[in-house]
């Protein structure tokens, strides 16, 4: 196993920069999530680690070894794709030996490896089938078999989950998270979904337009956002975001005053973007802010209600019932101590 580190990233098609400058330290071991936006660059940074596109300027470096110029098959990586990338013509066995064939490994000894793999992933029963008889779930285990089958050190997933149900996505996220922790082999994991990072990841790398927003494990990025971008990226349902303007020691926004996050310390007049997650809005006789219900969305185990308050759009998260409807008339308070405050003409966090 080894880690990655990446220093002055950079790549451009033509004219047009698509990744500026990235640095970003993957340790040993780790399980990294990319996210971002569709057309941020995270799909490119992975196909530069492993070799199939190439490097405009800066370094990637696998273990000790500078691998800029080296060609994928000589990186020690191995990439499972969202679209399987199976071999229709080849049994469930072939298609996870067949890197190794290529190799010149002896038949017994791949025979073995495809056995143990297969066994690790619960496709034992399905070794001689095609790939045309398996469902989505089971092809997906069986183009990461073709992974583990290598030993590499460093396993390379594209969005993996992305032509899955959800049901199946939510079962092979625990199962690839499984796998992790029991290879403990480095991971590098793309996907646009915010929920499979927060859910999978040691360390999350949050991407918007080609550069890093913010590194961190993911209850920090929850906790405490860098910017505006990031606080309206993670978390599902999106955090409340509102425009205002500090007066009097608060924030004058929502036809209310607000109250400032702990510590913050803005200056007077100044515009800002205060923030509360939907979870941290509560009913409250005599709250600041006025709302009217405008959908109600109850899913069991908490309610989802899109609101309206002075013209902005605000969601609260619910986990007692309530007898919402759509036009009804609340006061909400937020939690004090679950504030948060960013500039407005920088985006970047205040308090």
């Amino acid at each position: 196993m080894a880690g990655v580190t990446i220093r002055s990233l950079r790549k451009a098609y033509g004219a047009v920069e698509v990744l500026h400058g990235l640095d970003i330290d993957i340790p040993d071991g780790a399980f990294v999530v990319l996210v971002g936006p569709s057309g941020c660059g995270k799909s490119t940074l992975l196909r530069m680690i492993a070799g199939l596109e190439g490097i405009g300027s800066g370094t990637i470096q696998i273990g000790e070894r500078v691998v800029n110029n080296l060609p994928p098959a000589e990186r020690d990586i191995a990439m499972v794709f969202q679209n399987y990338a199976l071999y229709p013509h080849k049994t469930v066995a072939a298609n996870m030996g067949f890197a190794l064939k290529l190799r010149g490994v002896p038949r017994a000894q791949i025979r073995a490896k495809v056995e143990k793999a297969a066994e690790v992933l619960g496709l034992v029963p399905y070794l001689d089938r095609y790939p045309r008889a398996l469902s989505g779930g089971q092809r997906q285990r069986v183009a990461m078999g073709r992974a583990i089958v290598r030993d590499p050190q460093v396993f390379l997933f594209d969005e993996p989950l992305s032509n899955l149900d959800a049901k199946l996505r939510v079962q092979m996220r625990t199962e690839i998270r499984e796998l992790h922790q029991r290879l403990k082999t480095t991971t590098v994991y793309v996907t646009h979904d915010q929920i499979e990072a927060m859910t999978m990841a040691d360390k999350i790398v949050v991407l918007n337009g080609g550069r890093i927003e913010q590194i961190g494990a993911p209850l920090d990025l929850y906790d405490r956002p860098a910017n505006v971008f990031v606080a309206g990226f993670i978390g599902s349902p999106a955090m409340n975001l509102v425009r205002g303007r500090v007066e009097g020691g608060e924030v004058a926004a929502l036809g209310a005053r607000l109250p400032l996050p702990p510590g913050a310390r803005p200056a007077e007049g100044q515009a800002v973007v205060w923030g509360v997650r939907p979870e941290h809005l509560a009913l409250a006789d005599g709250g600041p802010i006025a709302a009217t219900v405008a959908v109600v969305e109850p899913t069991g185990l908490e309610t989802h209600v899109a609101l309206r308050a002075a013209g902005a759009d605000l969601v609260g998260l619910f986990r007692e019932r309530h007898a919402f409807r759509p036009g009804q008339a609340l006061r909400l308070a937020a939690d004090p101590q679950a504030l948060h405050l960013f500039d407005a003409a920088s985006g970047a966090r205040m308090g």
